[in-house]
């Protein structure tokens, strides 16, 4: 205690009985306050002939003012976790003000961040491994099982590498105002998704449980039409069942092989052959359905928290090269919304009574962005005259005035205007859009001509990204292309369409960042009862108590545009209801 209380900065690890954080208790704490030096407490190992350990609660209680003073500066890898372990035993941590994951994350997106490979990269250093103290597949011990001995020598060296892995880091992103910037956003993000996960989002059970069943049912009816269409049963999850009905028994066209061969019947394939034939639809339905089904209308129930009632997902900070969070157990963004039954699972996420959902989204984030970094004039235009910029886009392409253009058009110009942010090509404009190659051509070209700077902007990147290896954001994250010089030409390809789209996608990905930082401060700061819930790609989405309703309506949106200043306004919708579903 008198040495923590003594440091100016101290890294903390904590070891635990789950990989779970809602669900994890504390085995033991290590802490290092100089390189070559730290310390292990033993808390809770319970094994035959253990040592006696100091009760855990006295030594939390002993900690707890420590722990809980934001002026103790802490250091840690990976910190959300160990707020949520520390949270599970009713200690609220603050000071937390280096995290050695997100500092790795920030200066080199493309890399590992695990603590092990981050001392092996930085430090030349390599560690005890976690299955060489617990062993490993399903003879690995829970650490409570870990020997006093062993395991003092395996968590000091985590927190004594931690340590050395931010001397080794910090310097680099102190001297980069740019990416010191992004970093202190993630170290702010880090902490307001604790509070997001931590509160979790309500379950209709109920309502899954219908779904589950409605969708079994017309899954076993899509499996007896398809077995009709066959002429015989076949196994519907089978890939070889299923190549066998259609390339040996019906003679279907084969669209491609897979590697070892044999006719795929991977779902583009499936969606080639629907076009002409009922069976690869049926087939494509069924597994749509079933995924659903398994992922979560079955599921979701499951992963209910016992001791909250609610669903709390898992945001991983840094793993998406453009910036992005990922959510997974349950994964809250892969939710199919293109399909009813897709978008029914949202109506399963429910307010509390006396409580609406609210959802929070940036509009056409990525075509903004990308108004903002061309400078292209109609762009520009579009945006600050607040017109359809769809039908604006229609209106350039086709050569016709703007009341005149006609729905189908204005969905060609969404599609182009979509398709060239993720750099897509006339062969695939032309798949898109279900037209020759030569007519998508020509629309790209117009395209070009009419909005010359996205051209420009375009060009510019594919060089620049070449002789850096990496583009950047609006804010300066840098997103790093390892194959854009490859001589493997898909592979450079690919990199080159990466380059135009990530500072799109990693700018949309720090402004919804700064969006919850500054909501939740806010929040925070009038001892509002709204409580952030979710965030999906560029939403938000809020718990709020009926009579902070009118409140939010008119607040969030004006907090989520003023976040930034770019060339173009920035414009958040809000929709409220019920539930999910409602509030889009």
């Amino acid at each position: 205690m008198q040495r923590i209380e003594a440091a100016s900065l101290v890294a903390v690890d904590t070891e635990t009985d789950s990989l779970d954080e809602m669900l994890a208790n504390i085995v033991g704490l290590s802490f290092s306050t100089e390189p070559g030096l730290a310390c292990y407490i033993p808390l809770a190992h319970d094994y035959q002939g253990a040592p006696d350990q100091l009760p855990r609660d006295d030594v939390l209680q002993r900690l707890q003012p420590w722990l809980e003073d934001p002026e103790k500066k802490k250091l840690g890898q990976h910190v959300k976790y160990d707020r949520h372990v520390f949270a599970n035993h009713g200690i609220d941590v603050r000071g937390y003000v280096h995290d050695t994951m997100l500092e790795s994350y920030v200066l080199e997106v493309h890399k590992p961040h695990g603590l092990a490979s981050l001392a092996e990269r930085h430090l030349g250093r390599t560690g005890i491994d976690y299955e060489t103290v617990a062993g490993k597949g399903a003879h690995q011990i829970g650490f409570n099982q870990v020997p006093v001995d062993k395991a003092a020598e395996y968590s000091c060296e985590d927190s004594d590498q931690t340590l050395d892995v931010h001397l080794a880091l910090w310097p680099k992103l102190e001297r980069d105002s740019k990416l010191r910037f992004i970093y202190d956003l993630e170290i702010q993000s880090s902490e307001v998704l604790y509070r997001v996960e931590r509160n979790g989002v309500l379950i209709d059970a109920q309502a899954l449980a219908q779904q589950s069943n409605e969708l079994g049912n017309r899954i076993m009816q899509l499996e007896r039409e398809a077995h009709e269409l066959a002429g015989q049963p076949f196994n519907l999850g089978s890939p070889k069942q299923i190549g066998e009905v259609f390339f040996t028994k019906l003679g279907l066209p084969v669209v491609k092989k897979t590697a070892s061969g044999a006719p795929s019947t991977d779902e583009e394939v499936l969606e080639k052959l629907a076009e002409d034939y009922p069976l690869p639809a049926k087939v494509l339905e069924h597994r749509s359905l079933s995924k659903l089904k398994g992922t979560y209308t079955d599921k979701l129930p499951q992963q209910v928290h016992p001791r909250t009632g609610r669903v709390h997902t898992h945001y991983a900070q840094a793993v998406a090269v453009t910036g992005r969070l990922s959510s997974n157990d349950p994964n809250l963004q892969n939710i199919p919304i293109r399909t009813a039954e897709g978008r029914r699972i949202r109506e399963a996420f429910i307010a509390p009574p006396g409580h609406r959902i609210a959802s929070a989204d940036y509009s056409q984030i990525e075509l903004r962005i990308m108004a903002h970094i061309s400078e292209d004039e109609a762009l520009l235009r579009a945006f600050r005259e607040n017109l359809d910029v769809h039908r604006a886009t229609a209106s350039e392409v086709f050569g016709v005035a703007l009341d005149q253009v006609s729905s189908e058009q204005r969905r060609y110009a969404k599609v182009i205007n979509f398709g060239l942010i993720y750099g897509m090509s006339s062969f695939g404009l032309a798949r898109n859009l279900g037209i020759e190659n030569a007519a998508a051509k020509s629309y790209i070209d117009r395209y070009f001509q009419r909005y010359p700077g996205v051209k420009q902007y375009m060009d510019e990147t594919r060089l620049s990204a070449k002789a850096r290896g990496y583009v950047e954001t609006v804010f300066g994250r840098r997103l790093y292309l390892p194959e854009i010089n490859s001589p493997n030409g898909p592979r450079r390809g690919s990199a080159e369409r990466q380059a135009i789209n990530a500072p799109m996608q990693g700018t949309a990905a720090d402004l919804i960042k700064l969006s919850m930082c500054k909501v939740q401060e806010v929040l925070d700061r009038e001892q509002r009862a709204t409580r952030m819930v979710m965030q999906v790609h560029d939403e938000l989405v809020f718990e709020v108590p009926d009579d902070e309703v009118e409140w939010l309506r008119t607040e969030i949106p004006r907090l989520m545009a003023g976040v930034a200043e770019l060339r173009v306004p920035l414009l958040a919708e809000i929709g409220i209801g019920a539930n999910w579903e409602e509030a889009h």
